[in-house]
């Protein structure tokens, strides 16, 4: 089974070290990231997908994708 997710967040230490922590879980990166500017608050958001292959598992929308 191939599973997905998009990680977001402020373009902080803590956004990499998510992104850090999901690659050493064997996620990988999937696409190039993206920032967006949020004026209200303003500092850049930054988003990147992710994927990961779990074997010996089946899709049911209530699982956690994060704790695969």
């Amino acid at each position: 089974m191939n599973i997905y997710r998009y990680l977001t967040g402020p373009d902080d230490a803590a956004f990499c070290h998510r992104v850090t922590e999901a690659l050493n879980k064997g996620w990988q990166l999937y696409g190039s990231p993206t920032l967006t500017f949020d004026p209200v608050k303003g500092r850049v958001i930054c988003g990147q997908a992710i994927v990961k292959e779990v074997a010996g598992k089946t899709y049911s929308a209530d699982m956690k994708l994060s704790e695969q």
